[in-house]
Order: structure tokens, then sequence, then C-alpha cells
């Protein structure tokens, strides 16, 4: 083995574990690798890689997703949304915290971002969870924590990357994720349930709302509702792709709320279109230099090296799929979740066919698995974010966020090991 080859890729791994960004990270290795290890393909050939690794149409969706997300936080549709949450569990033990994980079990289906869903509800529900007798640092656990369902639940933008780098069907990957978010929902109620009896943290409502007033409900959430139906529907019958779904979703949300709400104004849309281009400017980023850091893996054979490796070590795929957990999680608490998915994908995906595992359900353990990394330390993201907009020390946030995490881990365990959770509705549809 050249240790030279390899170079690139351990340099790559010491930038990003220094907290330089991934973009410059993914672009030193290369530049390293075709500067001065292999300097036979002229570095103009990275530039041109560069430009044409954004093109992909299916990567479109990406910016329609984020924008679609940060629309319904002013339209007045994500409160509809939190009201009807609270008539569907407002009635069980942790009330507002019942309500913060179903909101985003809820809101994953339309905005697919943690970042967007979990600055959202630090906004909304933290305070209100404060008022009602809730500890901060838990409010702000249940917060974080719950916003890692949104990647999982269609429109993930994870689940985008995932599908184009591998060249699966995105609509597939949609499908896929349903169930395991499901899950993740209700493993998160059990773990909130429980530390609410535990704590002694109310109910919200004296008892459950009636039919008729979850009728009501649902008829005042009616547009966000129909905008979930009308996105599984027209990629389901291919009345649109991920592309043109993503951008009806938005031009739908603007009409709800200037025309049927009148809630978002002409004075919203600037802050809301900055804040999507910085959210869209770090992915892309992030895919563009990936895709260039692909082409030195590719050259160097590094994915073939590993396969050979991991092959010659163990034939078994659930040896392979703990070993992968367990990369997974190290690296999730490093890095972030899209980076690593355009590291390991190409990395791990060969092997993985080698041992004959679903692509579908590799994909969605793994975006599992790299979402609970933005729950712990050092580097989590979520636990970063509503850490500072909660005025939360980390000690305090970890000591309450440790039944939210095993419920995660059993979800990333049920996963793994029984892979019709992720494939049946795959399956079904086709």
């Amino acid at each position: 083995m050249n240790f030279m080859q390899w170079l690139p890729l351990i340099i790559v791994f010491v930038l990003l574990a220094l907290r330089i960004p991934v973009c410059a990270a993914f672009i030193s290795g290369t530049v390293l690798y075709f500067g001065f290890i292999a300097p036979e393909m002229p570095l103009n050939v990275i530039l041109a890689k560069m430009v044409t690794g954004g093109m992909n149409m299916n990567l479109m969706a990406i910016p329609f997703f984020i924008t679609a997300g940060l629309l319904m936080n002013h339209t007045g549709i994500t409160s509809r949304m939190m009201r009807f949450a609270d008539l569907l569990v407002g009635h069980m033990w942790g009330g507002m915290a019942q309500v913060n994980v179903l909101l985003s079990t809820l809101m994953g289906g339309l905005c697919g971002s943690s970042n967007a869903d979990a600055a959202m509800e630090c906004k909304m529900l933290v305070p209100e969870m404060e008022k009602r007798g809730f500890n901060r640092a838990f409010s702000a656990a249940v917060t974080a924590a719950s916003s890692l369902i949104s990647p999982i639940i269609p429109p993930g933008v994870c689940l985008i990357l995932y599908a184009t780098i591998t060249e699966n069907s995105v609509l597939d990957m949609f499908m896929a994720g349903y169930i395991p978010g499901i899950l993740m929902c209700v493993f998160m109620m059990l773990a909130v349930r429980y530390v609410s009896h535990r704590d002694g943290y109310k109910p919200t409502r004296e008892k459950r709302a009636g039919l008729k007033e979850i009728g009501r409900g649902l008829v005042d959430c009616f547009w966000a509702v129909l905008m979930i139906v009308f996105l599984i529907v027209g990629l389901r019958t291919g009345i649109v792709t991920a592309t043109e779904g993503g951008a009806v979703l938005c031009v739908l949300c603007v009409f709800v709320g200037m025309v049927i709400y009148k809630e978002l104004k002409f004075s919203d849309f600037l802050p809301i279109l900055k804040e999507s281009f910085c959210s869209v400017a770090n992915v892309f980023g992030i895919v563009v230099s990936a895709t260039v850091f692909g082409l030195y893996l590719t050259y160097a054979h590094i994915p073939q090296m590993i396969t050979s490796f991991v092959l010659n070590f163990t034939s078994s795929k659930y040896v392979f799929l703990i070993m992968v957990n367990i990369l997974a999680l190290v690296m999730g608490m490093l890095i972030d979740g899209a980076a690593i998915i355009m590291i390991a994908v190409p990395l791990l995906y060969p092997v993985a066919m080698n041992l004959g595992i679903n692509p579908i359900h590799f994909g969605i353990m793994l975006i599992i698995n790299l979402s609970i990394g933005g729950l712990t330390p050092p580097f989590g993201s979520a636990m970063y974010q509503c850490c500072n907009l909660c005025d939360i020390q980390i000690p305090e946030f970890l000591k309450q966020c440790k039944e939210l995490m095993a419920s995660l881990f059993i979800v990333l365990l049920l996963v793994t090991f029984i892979p019709g959770i992720s494939t049946l509705l795959p399956m079904l549809m086709k």
C-alpha cells in the first residue's frame, strides 16, 4: 500500500477535525494529490469538475425545499401545525414536549431540514415549555433531538444527496424514510413520557381532544396537509420530479401565506431569501468540493482498496454494518452530516454492494446514524444550535438528553438489523 495515495485523505480528516471549512479541506486534499503526488492530470480538470459537480438536476431540489421550510415559519403554517399536534398529544404526560416531537415529524415532511426545524421550535416552543414548568435544558434537548427526525422524513436534503451520489431513485429514498422517521417519533415520545413521569411534567390538556375538535384542527391546517399529499402523490405518479415538487411547494407557501392566511409580508422575503441563500451555499459548497475530492478517490483507487480490505476482514454483512455504524457515529461527532455523506458513501457503498446489502437500507441506516451525530459532542450541530439559542450549557444539555439519545440508538439498531423497515414502502410502491 502506497502511503502517498492515502495522505490527502488523512490530511482532509485532520483539517476537518481542526474545524477548517469543509470546502477548503476537500479542495486542499485534492490539490495536494493532483498538484504534487500525481501531477500528470492538469489542474484545470479539477476546475471543470467543480463546475459540473453542482449541475445535477436532482440537486436543484435542495434550495427549493430549504426555502419552502423557511417560508412555512413565516406563513402561519407552522403555528397551525403546532395547534393540531397539541390536539393529538397534548393530553399525554409531558404535553408540550410531546407536541415538540410530533411537530418535528409533521414538519419534516415539508421542510426536511433539522437546522430550520430546531431554530423554529427554539423560538416557538421552548419559551412556552418554560412557562409551563419545563426545565429549559430539557426543553432544548427535546427540541434538538426531535429536529433530527426532519432529515429522515422526506424531503430531507441528505436523502437527495445520497440518491444523487449512488444513482439510486430519489423517490425510493423518500419512501424509505417514512417508517424509520415515524419510529423515531414513537420511541422519542416514549422517552419523553418516561422523563415526564419521573420529573412531574404534566399534560397541557385535561382530557383527550374529541373527534370534532380534531376535525376542526385538521381543517385549520388543511393547506399544510395538502402540501404533504401533493408531494407524495406528485412524486409517486410522476407528475412532478423532486425538483419540480420543491418549486411548486415554494409557490404554494407564498400563495397560502399572502392570500389565505395573510401572515406573509413583502418585508419577510429578504430575510427568508438571505437565510436560504446561506444554507444552500453551505450545502452546494460541500457538494462541489466533494465532487473533485471524489475524483481523487477514484484516481487513487481508494474505494477498491477499502473494499478489498473489508472483504478480507469479514464476509458478514452484519459485522460490516456494525463497523459502519461505529465509524459513522465517530465521524458524526466531528463533521457535518452532509460532508460525511460526500466522503463516506463513495468509500463504503462499493463494499456494501459487494456484500449484498440493499442500497436503500444502507442509505437510510447511514443517514439516521449521521443525524444522531448532530446531538453528540464535541461538534454536534443541533446540540450547539439549541444550546446557543436557549442559552444552555452543554453539560446540562447532555444530562437532560440521555434518555432521548437512547431512544434514537434503539431505532438505529432496529433499522440496521431489520432491513424491511426501510425497504418495505419502496417495494410496495413498485
